[in-house]
């Protein structure tokens, strides 16, 4: 069976779970000697647990097995070997790995986490289960879980590297490279296990490298995939580009994956990224939950707008398409600053930045024209005639996505329409200026921490050109009898959040026994963002659709 899982799909299914990672206790024993005296117990080696149950080793290259002590106070000898107090890599019956050997271990920063290096001995077709053994100081062993490890020119039926009921994004970068950069690009394959819901990906050749801005100086990174060729995935449009979106300071692990469910059901939003929940395990090593989504690119599938040459430079030529994005990072090459409109972030003023045409593509007189254009649709809009059908904003602006481009950020209490951030337009060729696509819903998303405003009123009821927008009672009635239209669909979006629930709950299992969201808060002046990451999952989930169901009943009575 194959399935295709798009933001406009309804699905539900069943999930198992066949890996753990064990939590363990980091704190010394206080043993009370006398009313007056507390004497602190020695560290002792108590156990030893592994984050990894499986490995990929890469033809010629290396695997990192991730491991934690009991007692991250004692002192873990590091050398390799059989000696006292070392650590060791052994089969079940404690002699030596056939295939694998341990070359090195080293303290992984935190206290009580270490990281070994599992090399192979030149043989890349096979498998073999392993253990990590620990000799303490005091003669006694300890081992860790087993570890199932594999050659990457392993023949046999593909075990599950991991097992949530999620399809498994695996990608393997030449000789075990990190993924560290930006900007760089680090060469690789990527397949995908479909688990029998979800279309599975025969290994490719990718590029890989990170991506984002706060997001990318989290623990969790978020990446971008650059496939070899264009392929299918999960049913959608064959593109070289998707996403890897980390999702770490979100413990619902949804608020991405319900607002672009939430977008698809705006039929005058061009196009929203179709998204599928899956598990990555980079270079062996399970990173947890992460949502591969398609990227914003111009495309005849994605925004599908006139593709520009730097010929394009007059007449009707130089009128586009263009991909615009409004955001207060200001890192965009082709950027400025519109008087314009309100930023509630910067005051007065909308950041806008080209996405496409790309940087090294684009002529003076393309940033010129679509810089005059954005301007001349300001000056019209802030004008005297702004309400005038035919003279006024709606000469220069598809008002019907504008809306339903409104509502979604509205619906979900996404203040980012006004910082600005990720907030895209595009303008085709001869066209007007277009709203979306929608893009990066975890910050503050269905959350009264970041928007306090939304228990009793609108989020963004002023924010970039809506404050003027909204006195054009024209407009005003058309988004009141819009959001009227659509609000017998909104409200199926609470039933979406319980199959999510129920699809990402063995994920969030394993991916919170590695993650701390609440780890947001240094972003944030010391305090947690959203305001669920300290909740279970099931409880912020809960907060989520209460939430939500909440902004139904608010929104119209301040229109």
């Amino acid at each position: 069976m194959t399935a295709s899982f798009r933001p406009c799909t309804k699905w539900i299914t069943s999930v198992s779970i066949r890996s753990s990672i064990p939590l363990f206790l980091a704190a010394a024993l206080l043993v009370a000697c006398h009313p007056d005296e507390v004497v602190e117990e020695a560290a002792r080696l108590r156990s030893v647990s592994v984050t990894e149950t499986a490995l990929v080793l890469p033809e010629g290259g290396q695997a990192l097995l991730h491991f934690k002590v009991q007692d991250p106070g004692y002192p873990l000898d590091l050398r390799v070997g059989d000696s006292r107090g070392s650590v060791s890599l052994t089969l079940f019956d404690g002699s030596a790995p056939q295939y694998v050997r341990l070359t090195e271990v080293r303290a992984d920063g935190a206290a009580g986490s270490y990281i070994a290096t599992l090399q192979d001995r030149g043989d890349n077709d096979f498998q073999e289960d392993v253990y990590l053994r620990v000799r303490s100081s005091e003669g006694s062993v300890v081992t860790a879980p087993r570890v199932a490890v594999q050659g990457s020119a392993f023949q046999e039926q593909e075990q599950l590297l991991v097992d949530t009921g999620l399809p498994v994004v695996i990608v393997d970068t030449q000789g075990g490279r990190a993924v560290n950069s930006k900007e760089t690009f680090v060469p690789g394959t990527v397949r995908i296990q479909g688990v029998g819901s979800w279309d599975g990906l025969a290994e490719t050749g990718c590029e890989i490298r990170g991506r984002g801005n706060t997001t990318w100086t989290w623990p969790k990174k978020p990446y971008l995939l650059k496939l070899t060729e264009k392929q299918h995935v999960f049913g959608m449009h064959k593109h070289k580009r998707w996403v890897l979106l980390a999702n770490f300071m979100d413990r619902t692990l949804m608020r991405n994956l319900v607002s672009m469910k939430v977008a698809s059901m705006m039929s005058n939003l061009a196009w929203t990224p179709g998204c599928v929940p899956v598990e990555l395990v980079l270079n062996g090593r399970h990173m947890g939950s992460y949502l591969l989504i398609e990227q914003v690119r111009v495309d005849n599938h994605r925004v599908a707008i006139t593709e520009m040459t730097p010929e394009d430079n007059t007449g009707d030529a130089v009128t586009g398409g263009y991909l615009l994005e409004l955001d207060f990072h200001y890192d965009n090459p082709v950027q400025w600053t519109d008087p314009h409109g309100h930023n509630n972030q910067w005051g007065n003023g909308i950041p806008f930045g080209v996405k496409y045409p790309d940087p090294d593509e684009i002529t003076p007189q393309q940033v010129n024209y679509i810089k005059g254009y954005i301007s001349e649709a300001a000056n019209t809009l802030y004008g005297n005639d702004f309400k005038d059908p035919d003279k006024g904003y709606a000469k220069y602006i598809d008002v019907d996505s504008f809306i339903d481009y409104w509502i979604v950020f509205e619906v979900m209490g996404n203040h980012e329409l006004g910082n600005p951030g990720s907030v895209f337009m595009h303008k085709d060729r001869g066209g007007k200026l277009v709203a979306g696509p929608c893009w990066d819903f975890d910050w503050g998303v269905l959350s009264y921490n970041t928007s306090p405003q939304a228990r009793t009123g609108l989020v963004n009821g002023s924010a970039i050109w809506y404050g003027r927008l909204r006195q054009d009672p024209a407009f005003e009635a058309k988004l009141k009898a819009r959001f009227n239209e659509l609000l017998p669909q909104l409200e199926t979006i609470p039933d979406y959040m319980d199959e999510c629930e129920k699809l990402l709950k063995a994920s969030a299992g394993l991916n919170f026994a590695m993650w701390n969201p609440a780890e947001d808060a240094s972003q944030n002046g010391g305090r947690i963002i959203n305001g669920d990451e300290n909740m279970s999952f099931h409880d912020a989930v809960a907060r989520l659709k209460a939430i939500y169901k909440e902004r139904l009943k608010v929104i119209p009575t301040k229109l």
